[in-house]
C-alpha cells in the first residue's frame, strides 16, 4: 500500500500511530488483522447473545432453553435462533404461545413447569 493510502486507514487512530508512515503501517496492518478475525467472532458473539434471551424468555414460563428448542424441532417449528430472540424480547405473548406448543410436542417440558413456581417463590423471598 502506497503512503496516501496508510494515513487515510490511520485516521483516528492515536499518537504517532496516525502521522509516522514506519509506526501507521504497522498499526494498519494489524487493525486490518483484528477486523478479519473479529468479522468471524462477531458471529459467535451474536449467536449466543441469542441463546441467552432465548434461554431467559423460555425461562420465565418454565422451560428451559434446550427442551423448549427441541420441542420446536419436534413441532416442525423453525425460527432461527435470531427471530426467536426478537419474540422473546418484543412479542411475550407470541412467544409464551411458542412456549406452549413446545412444552406440549417434548414431554420433558411438563416436569420443569411444575417446579417452576417453587423458583419462583424463592425469588420473591429473596
Amino acid at each position: 500500500m502506497n503512503k496516501k493510502k496508510i494515513f487515510k486507514l490511520a485516521k483516528g487512530f492515536r499518537g504517532r500511530a496516525k502521522n509516522c508512515i514506519r509506526i501507521a503501517r504497522e498499526r494498519v496492518e494489524k487493525a486490518l488483522q483484528y477486523s478479519y478475525r473479529d468479522r468471524r467472532t462477531k458471529k459467535r458473539d451474536m449467536r449466543s447473545l441469542w441463546i441467552e434471551r432465548i434461554n431467559a424468555g423460555s425461562r420465565l414460563h418454565g422451560v428451559n432453553y434446550g427442551n423448549f428448542m427441541h420441542g420446536l424441532i419436534k413441532e416442525n417449528i423453525q425460527l432461527n435462533r435470531k427471530v426467536l430472540s426478537e419474540i422473546s424480547m418484543h412479542e411475550p405473548y407470541s412467544f409464551k404461545a411458542l412456549v406452549d406448543v413446545s412444552r406440549q410436542a417434548f414431554p420433558g417440558n411438563k416436569k420443569l413447569a411444575e417446579a417452576s413456581p417453587k423458583k419462583q417463590g424463592l425469588q420473591l423471598l429473596l
